[in-house]
């Protein structure tokens, strides 16, 4: 059963829109018999993680002792496996390690942390070329727009892709499995 790690913000709430698309796209994975990998603890990562459970789907925290002591995270409810790391790289390196594919919702510098990493991973070589698909328009700037520096190439963004609503992740995810 291929595994999706899904990146996002730990801020938003179940009363945000960008929480119910992402419960929604958990759901949506599960139902097509995918795995559901998150960082474990609140906001996206537990919208996609309680769409995946809901719907009867395998559901992996992979989680960062340092969160948890310094901020007090705690794994969501809905995590039925944990990776328990020692360090946020550690935790990244994991995520990259273990997903088949990644989701990159909307997000704060650490989704960004996850998505150049990840990125970097594969262009570098040390992980093998998997799809990375951004929702929305979110990252279209970021990734896309040459004139935010000259040091930084569309081609080193890869294999890179987006869709517009959790459906079509699924459906693009489908044609990688």
């Amino acid at each position: 059963m291929p595994t999706i790690a899904i990146y996002g913000s730990a801020t938003p709430r179940p009363s945000d829109p960008i929480y119910e698309e992402t419960r929604l796209l958990g759901a949506l994975l599960a139902q097509e018999g995918f795995t559901v990998m998150t960082g474990g603890y609140n906001g996206l990562m537990s919208a996609a993680s309680q769409g995946a459970y809901e719907a009867g789907g395998h559901v992996i925290g992979v989680t960062c002792i340092p969160l948890e002591r310094d901020r007090g995270s705690r794994v969501n409810p809905w995590v039925k496996e944990v990776v328990a790391c020692n360090s946020l790289h550690e935790r990244i390196f994991e995520l990259v390690r273990l997903a088949d594919a990644f989701v990159v919702m909307p997000g704060g510098l650490g989704t960004l942390n996850e998505l150049v990493y990840t990125s970097e991973m594969m262009r570098a070589g040390d992980a093998p070329r998997r799809p990375i698909i951004c929702y929305g328009t979110f990252w279209q700037n970021i990734v896309l727009d040459p004139n935010i520096t000259p040091y930084m190439h569309s081609n080193g963004w890869g294999n890179i892709s987006f869709a517009d609503s959790p459906q079509a992740i699924v459906e693009a995810l489908k044609t990688h499995a």
